[in-house]
């Protein structure tokens, strides 16, 4: 088995691989907590998306 092989077989998730990761978050969190968690990190991610649009729009602002 070749080296690019090895690495693509690590990088792909089956369905039971995503319900082992389900399985032990629900053992860490609880089912209470997993919406939360969740919630958190779609607000972390939309806003680390506008950081990353925001200084494109404010050099073109600046330079009027």
């Amino acid at each position: 088995m070749s080296h690019s092989m090895t690495s693509l077989a690590l990088i792909t998730f089956g369905i039971w691989e995503m319900l082992l990761v389900l399985g032990v978050l629900m053992l860490l969190f609880g089912a209470k907590k997993l919406p939360m968690l969740a919630r958190g990190l779609g607000h972390g991610i939309r806003n680390f998306k506008g950081e990353l649009k925001a200084p494109d729009e404010s050099e073109g602002e600046e330079r009027d």
